[in-house]
């Protein structure tokens, strides 16, 4: 067992489980209600889809199930709040009845995050870390919630990126716990994909494990972005799953203790291996 994982923060209560962060690695699956998903799978009006995708999800093994409604592609437009909840609250509200393990929204917006907890969420992904809509963080705080911060460069390109996430991040931290969410309801992501270049972006896993000072469980979404096209040579987004794969294990090798993906089966699988390795393994009496 690594260093790292030997002081790993404080549990997290989301919905009704209790996350041990450090004891093995858990799984976000992904279901986009929205027209432009840049990996090919938004679901836009169909909630029957996007439920019957949640519920094999959970069948695969996924620990979380994240509901977004606005695309998060480079250049794609912005949804308005009423929009956003349209599309988002109907499957979260849903969902709440048909599957078992918490479901988190994915927006940036305060409003959109209010209706969905309203609905059931038990979990905000706010991929902006509190840039574009700092009241999210009241609304985690009233609701009594756990909140995803994410390090964003979309607004300002910087040549030194771990400074650039490990400063966003701190100060996120700092906003959300003025405002009054707890400290052990708070998970950091670094960001990838989010204003980074390529090598930015491959930088960030290698350093992984800086980001442990933070003292924050570490979640990390690189399904199928365009960095693990490129590698793999301009390849589309259907073909890029072994790419994610090895960054996925690589980023639990450094330090992750959430992984967002697409595709939930082989993940479930890959994780068991790297959480062996990485985490330890017991030996089975017999």
């Amino acid at each position: 067992m690594t260093e790292m994982y030997m002081n790993h923060p404080k549990p997290t209560l989301i919905g009704a489980s209790m996350f041990y962060w450090g004891q093995r690695t858990f799984i976000m699956g992904i279901v986009n209600v929205t027209p432009d998903s840049f990996s090919g799978d938004g679901l836009a009006d169909n909630i029957e889809a996007a439920v019957a995708q949640a519920k094999r999800m959970e069948a695969e093994g996924a620990d979380i199930i994240d509901v977004g409604g606005e695309s998060t592609r480079p250049g794609a437009p912005e949804v308005d709040d009423e929009e956003e909840i349209r599309r988002v609250v109907p499957v979260i509200e849903q969902l709440k009845s048909e599957i078992k393990i918490p479901i988190s929204i994915d927006t940036c917006k305060a409003s959109v995050a209010e209706a969905a907890v309203t609905a059931g969420a038990d979990l905000l992904n706010d991929v902006w870390g509190l840039k574009r809509d700092s009241r999210l963080a009241e609304v985690a705080a009233r609701r009594n919630r756990p909140v995803i911060l994410t390090a964003s460069q979309r607004d300002a390109s910087v040549s030194d990126i771990m400074p650039a996430v490990e400063g966003h991040l701190k100060w996120a931290i700092a906003q959300a716990e003025g405002l009054g969410v707890a400290s052990e309801n708070i998970i950091v992501d670094p960001g990838f994909g989010f204003g980074k270049t390529v090598g930015q972006n491959l930088e960030i896993i290698r350093k992984l494990g800086e980001l442990k000072s933070l003292g924050k469980p570490i979640l990390l979404g690189v399904s199928r972005k365009s960095t693990i096209g490129r590698v793999l040579g301009d390849v589309p987004a259907g073909e890029r799953l072994e790419g994610t794969l090895t960054a996925d294990v690589l980023g639990i090798a450094h330090g992750a203790d959430i992984i967002r993906v697409h595709d939930v089966s082989a993940h479930v699988k890959a994780v068991k291996v790297a959480d062996a390795i990485v985490r330890g393994w017991i030996e089975e009496n017999g």
